[in-house]
């Protein structure tokens, strides 16, 4: 950052850190760019990154950076907010069109209806039948204590480890390199691991309750 550079990738809280400890300016941005936007947008970030956006835009100035947003879903209120930052003019590309509730045709979808109490024995039961004994398989949890609880039950038959907000960055890392590398067949997460992991040849996906 002292010496100067062309791109900063960064998470809105640690960028604001910098700001705020003058070791970085950004009155020359160029381009800006959200990924997630929905998520940037939302009430977690919003704050911080209107506040970042601010030491780079001039309001109704004509040198204000050029404005790149990027979402999975754009719901009606993401426009709304991103209109402050796009100029009139601005474009909206949309690579989905009127596919919005399509899902792969090559993944098959099964609904199985059982009672909490059994449902370690269950997942055990469909890892097994679905994934095999050296297939990968992602489980989400609604709770860090369910996450927990499953990683540890003795209904699963292959090894498994859990993933969630309580448990430190630095062994998050290490959970998802063993993840990849066959270390262990089964991650049992929350939400946390819901957005943006690149994980190849995940053979069975399971949510444990309708998604929220």
């Amino acid at each position: 950052l002292k010496s100067g550079i062309d791109i900063l990738v960064g998470t809105p809280g640690r960028i604001k850190d910098h700001l705020q400890n003058s070791k970085l300016e950004l009155s020359s941005v160029k381009h800006v760019v959200l990924d997630e936007v929905d998520h940037m947008l939302d009430m977690g970030f919003a704050e911080q990154v209107e506040e970042i956006l601010g030491f780079a835009y001039k309001k109704g100035s004509e040198n204000n950076p050029q404005t790149l947003l990027f979402s999975a879903t754009c719901p009606r209120w993401v426009y709304d907010v991103a209109k402050k930052y796009m100029k009139d003019e601005y474009e909206q590309i949309d690579l989905i069109g009127k596919k919005t509730q399509r899902t792969a045709t090559t993944v098959e979808h099964l609904a199985i209806q059982c009672r909490s109490s059994q449902r370690a024995g269950v997942l055990g039961d469909i890892i097994q039948v679905y994934s095999g004994s050296r297939g990968r398989t992602i489980v989400f949890c609604e709770t860090k204590k369910e996450a927990n609880e499953l990683a540890m039950n003795a209904s699963l038959k292959q090894d498994a480890q859990s993933l969630h907000g309580d448990i430190p960055q630095k062994q998050r890392e290490i959970t998802l390199k063993g993840f990849r590398n066959g270390v262990f067949e089964v991650l049992i997460a929350t939400n946390v691991a819901a957005r943006g992991l690149d994980i190849p040849e995940v053979d069975l996906v399971i949510q444990c309750s309708p998604p929220k």
